[in-house]
């Protein structure tokens, strides 16, 4: 088991790819604390995914919110015994364009896709140097390594993510804690909906994706349990040689 007995906190965990990462460091031998804001979501993750009890915890938390990120960070640690692994992972579509940009989207955007990510890993690092290092993983994008048309929002704050990982990575290293990022592409989750399809329209969502697809060599979609394996192999002991690292999981987008 490659997380036998590490303890792991997952954000935005009750579904698409946060949910996908609970069963895959449960696994593989981890204990897991889930934070999200959405409570039904994460009574119905424990349930499905830990029923016995005991190895998934839970914690419903704004991540939006400064101090509710930091909280629930210290919370997961007292919970789980101490912290080896973050996977920040929340994060929204934000606003489609910059035009006419309303100003609470786009504050909204910022905080859901960067300040949380900052304000959780600064929190949980200096649980992790009393356990002699650990690893940080974000969740940027694709659309943090190559611009997007139609996310320039998004796209702005998921490169900040992919500067941020850079960055801690180096500040952390001599703590023994690693930071890397892993960078999807549009994949099939809950959230798809708010990437191609933003003005509720059908027609315009479908093209969107088609456009997408087209673009992406391997012809599909990102699985959410692909997103998440990434993430097992970043924050395992088989990638301890690897740190400030933006992985792309995309089928090739990217590689153009």
């Amino acid at each position: 088991m490659r997380l036998q007995s590490k303890l792991a906190v997952i954000t935005a965990a009750a579904s698409g790819m946060g949910r996908a990462g609970c069963e895959a460091f449960l696994r593989e031998g981890a204990d897991v604390c889930a934070i999200d804001i959405n409570a039904a979501g994460l009574d119905a993750l424990k349930r499905d995914l830990d029923p016995s009890g005991g190895r998934l915890h839970t914690i419903v938390a704004d991540c939006g919110d400064a101090t509710g990120s930091r909280d629930s960070i210290n919370e997961a640690a007292d919970k789980l015994g101490g912290l080896d692994i973050l996977w920040a992972h929340a994060g929204i579509p934000g606003p489609s364009g910059v035009e006419n940009l309303d100003v609470a989207e786009y504050q909204q955007a910022l905080t859901l896709n960067i300040q949380s990510a900052t304000f959780a890993a600064g929190e949980a690092i200096g649980h992790m140097r009393k356990r002699g290092g650990g690893a940080v993983v974000f969740t940027a994008s694709v659309s943090g390594l190559v611009g997007s048309m139609f996310s320039p929002v998004y796209s702005s704050c998921k490169f900040a993510v992919v500067g941020l990982t850079k960055s801690l990575a180096q500040t952390f290293a001599p703590d023994g804690v690693r930071v890397n990022a892993v960078c999807p592409g549009l994949a099939e989750t809950p959230m798809k909906a708010g990437f191609v399809g933003r003005n509720n329209d059908a027609a315009e969502a479908k093209a969107n994706e088609e456009k997408y697809i087209a673009l992406v060599p391997l012809k599909r979609l990102c699985r959410a349990e692909e997103a998440a394996n990434a993430v097992l192999w970043l924050a395992s002991d088989e990638a301890s040689y690897v740190t400030g690292v933006a992985l792309p999981v995309d089928g090739g987008f990217s590689c153009k």
